[in-house]
């Protein structure tokens, strides 16, 4: 009688450790860089533990997107209840990190069709998480949205920076700083100056 593989607890220190280590790989060398070997050797643990904590690298990939994808939506609910949220849902959008893992993902994600739909399920998740809180937040300003739904805003932010770290990795940057530039003057006009970064918060 085959007996199964034991798997390790969910919330335990060297899993937590293990999925920094993929993650950083991830954002620092690409998703091509995320091997068993390399995420033991980052996290400074021996190899077999990987596969302690994570049947095959698919489970270790979707654990790495799950996390990170339930911190994005705990962002939106954040941003939601800042006295200026627009401000805050632009800043996590545009994020490098933020937009270099949807980047990485999406193109890991073509390739093995269980994380291509979690990726997907996340990602309508997370739109109509961002469309309800635009929806909210311009409300409070008056802004018209029949002219300009809030879920183009949304497609608008999410894509523009992918778009950004792409080009900034071909070592294209024409453009760059004006578009970002018209970006925030327009939330200036609404919000007024940005808050104060936050330690560990990205910006462009």
């Amino acid at each position: 009688m085959t007996t199964a593989r034991r798997i390790g607890a969910p919330d335990a220190k060297n899993r937590t450790v293990l999925l920094d280590a993929a993650e950083r790989l991830m954002l620092e060398d690409g998703y091509a860089a995320v091997t068993s070997r390399r995420v033991a050797e980052r996290a400074e643990l021996k190899p077999q533990l990987v596969h302690y904590y994570f049947r095959t690298m698919d489970e270790l990939y979707l654990a790495v997107f799950r996390r990170r994808a339930d911190e994005g939506l705990e962002t939106l609910e954040r941003a939601l209840q800042s006295p200026q949220p627009l401000w805050a849902l632009w800043r996590y959008d545009a994020d490098p990190g933020t937009a270099t893992f949807s980047v990485e993902f999406a193109a890991l994600a073509s390739h093995r069709p269980e994380l291509r739909a979690e990726v997907a399920r996340y990602g309508e998740r997370y739109r109509e998480a961002e469309r309800a809180a635009l929806t909210e937040a311009l409300g409070r300003y008056g802004v018209d949205v029949g002219a300009v739904p809030p879920v183009v805003w949304a497609v608008f932010a999410t894509s523009l920076s992918r778009v950004l770290v792409m080009e900034q990795a071909l070592g294209m940057s024409t453009g760059h700083a004006e578009t970002l530039a018209f970006i925030e003057s327009w939330l200036r006009q609404l919000e007024g100056e940005p808050p104060p970064l936050e330690d560990g918060t990205g910006s462009h």
